[in-house]
């Protein structure tokens, strides 16, 4: 009995182990695992594979601290600097920047309100999709920084009807 107590404990040593390096471990995964080892894994407590199992989604768009890129050709966007702009508020109830947000960026050591006019994420159906987290540097009246948007913006933002003069600047709609 000694043996087996001591195997089971490896062998949980190693699953723990395992669940740790991948991050995660579902149930499917540990009912094949208990067929090919012929031992129950009933020792293994929920705990261990909860508190590895992440069940939040991929991140929802534009928070706080996200990188971002601004698209338009203001001088404050334009030129090289050590640190990526970064957003540091989003003006919304949530916190979470879609595309037709405001939110303020920490910008080679300034804050700026910005635009945003593309994110990574996926949105509803029909919309487009971006490489990239795009902004557009605004002042505090909504006018932007810039005189030209140097990436193509959703036509979404066209059929909201605010910020009139970021449109303008636009050339390219998708």
């Amino acid at each position: 009995m000694c043996v087996l107590q001591s195997a089971c404990f490896r062998i949980h040593v190693e699953l723990s182990c395992r669940i740790r390096l991948v991050g995660w471990i579902t149930k499917i995964q540990m009912a094949l695992l208990n067929r090919r080892l012929a031992l129950p894994l009933t020792h293994l407590s929920s705990t261990v594979i909860q508190r590895h199992l992440s069940i939040t989604g991929a991140c929802q768009a534009i928070q706080k601290l996200t990188r971002v890129r601004v698209v338009d050709n203001s001088a404050l966007g334009n030129t090289p600097y050590h640190r990526p702009p970064k957003c540091i508020h989003v003006y919304n109830k949530t916190g979470v920047g879609k595309v037709g947000d405001k939110i303020l960026l920490a910008i080679k050591g300034e804050k700026k309100k910005a635009l945003i006019v593309g994110h990574k994420m996926p949105g509803p159906t029909m919309t487009p999709r971006f490489d990239s987290n795009n902004v557009v540097l605004i002042d505090d009246n909504g006018n932007p920084l810039g005189t030209r948007i140097k990436t193509p913006i959703p036509y979404s933002l066209r059929q909201r009807g605010e910020f009139s003069k970021v449109l303008a600047i636009a050339h390219n709609f998708v």
